[in-house]
């Protein structure tokens, strides 16, 4: 083989490098989605990512006699350490050809750094945390990606566990086809009413009037929520805000539900537009020579949008076992149907949260979809 370096990435050009070097990688994968180059370039910038204020990021590029071949983040993140494993580092943003020895020296070199820093153990890929995207897709190759799901080749897995890696945890996605009614399974409508005829009980959807109160509702429902969960970290005030200005504009009111609880809020539910059918159309930029080329082709595609998905949902700890995930999951459907929407995705949801994935089951959901985090020793 010819010579292979691993460097840290330094300056714009490498960073420029390291966000175009998938466009390669899926040169011939009709399914893949190119990113907005302007978000990327925004998310590896510490100044304008809030994860970077308390965790620490290091970007690597391998390249083979000068060609870029493949790209690796190493993250350590103070609040995974603290909560879950204090010897635990991250890997993320693994992009890399069908060259093993490419990818061996990337995860090494990941590593090492990690290493260096005293963590023994490397858990990944979380682009950069739970709150990202996150792990490798093992199956279910047939289609695009859902927005703010991982794509990947289906050589990867075979990448990873050539370098050592074992499974950590499985990611399952689930696709729910609209009924013809909009209304959810018998099964699940009484359990949904039962919930409903608590007199302390209401279902509401976002009050535009309110945003910000409700959606400071929402951060504290899910720090509440996923508090236990597999390697979750809570949202910081400044990543919950960085989130909710990126979400705003595609966020429809109808389609996040809240949960009351004698006029507390105790639960809700987000389900967004799937802008990938969109964003497909832009190959990667809303501009091209200064036109807004990309910008018209999206708008034009956006119209075309027939699929959500249920991005992220929670219950407080107190209010569990009620019901409530009937009861908003239904208003939910039914404002999807009303919307015109013809199909639903639930994702991720943990391999072992039976609870969830029963739930998925009732509501007609087919298991379609299967990411998997890997891990491995580090140093």
């Amino acid at each position: 083989m010819t010579d292979l370096t691993v460097t840290p990435v330094s300056g714009r050009a490498d960073t420029t490098a390291f966000i175009r070097l998938p466009y390669a990688v899926y040169r011939d994968d009709p399914h893949w989605v190119a990113p907005l180059e302007r978000e990327r370039r925004a998310f590896l910038d510490p100044g304008r990512n809030p994860f970077h204020d308390n965790g620490t990021v290091q970007l690597f590029l391998a390249r083979r006699s000068g060609k870029v071949v493949g790209r690796i983040a190493a993250v350590v993140d103070p609040r995974f350490t603290e909560r879950h494993d204090p010897k635990c580092g991250h890997f993320g943003l693994f992009e890399c050809a069908d060259d093993p020895e490419a990818a061996a020296a990337l995860f090494d070199t990941a590593a090492g750094w990690l290493g260096e820093r005293g963590l023994t153990r490397m858990l990944g890929p979380l682009s950069l945390s739970t709150n990202d995207e996150c792990g490798v897709l093992v199956d279910g190759f047939g289609g695009p990606p859902t927005m703010l799901m991982p794509h990947n080749p289906p050589y990867y897995p075979g990448l990873l566990t050539r370098c050592g890696f074992t499974k950590a945890k499985d990611l399952l996605s689930w696709r729910i086809p609209m009924p013809a009614d909009g209304e959810p399974p018998a099964a699940v409508r009484r359990v949904a009413e039962r919930a409903l005829a608590a007199p302390d009980v209401v279902v509401r959807p976002l009050d535009p009037g309110r945003f910000d109160a409700d959606l400071a509702a929402v951060k504290d429902i899910y720090n509440d929520a996923w508090a236990e969960n597999y390697a979750a970290v809570p949202m910081t005030d400044r990543e919950f805000e960085h989130t909710v200005q990126q979400l705003k504009p595609i966020i429809r009111p109808e389609l996040l539900q809240i949960v009351e609880v004698g006029g507390d809020p105790a639960a809700f539910t987000l389900w967004l537009p799937d802008t990938n059918q969109a964003l497909a159309a832009a190959h990667g930029r809303l501009t091209t020579f200064g036109l807004p080329v990309g910008l018209v082709r999206v708008t034009r595609a956006a119209r075309r949008i027939d699929r959500t998905r249920a991005v992220t949902s929670g219950i407080k700890k107190e209010h569990r076992n009620r019901g409530l995930a009937a009861a908003m999951f239904a208003q939910a459907q039914r404002a999807a149907f009303r919307l015109g929407y013809t199909e639903s995705e639930l994702s991720w949801i943990l391999e072992d949260n039976r609870d969830a994935n029963r739930y998925a089951k009732a509501v007609g959901g087919q298991l379609f979809r299967t990411h998997r985090l890997y891990e491995r020793s580090a140093g």
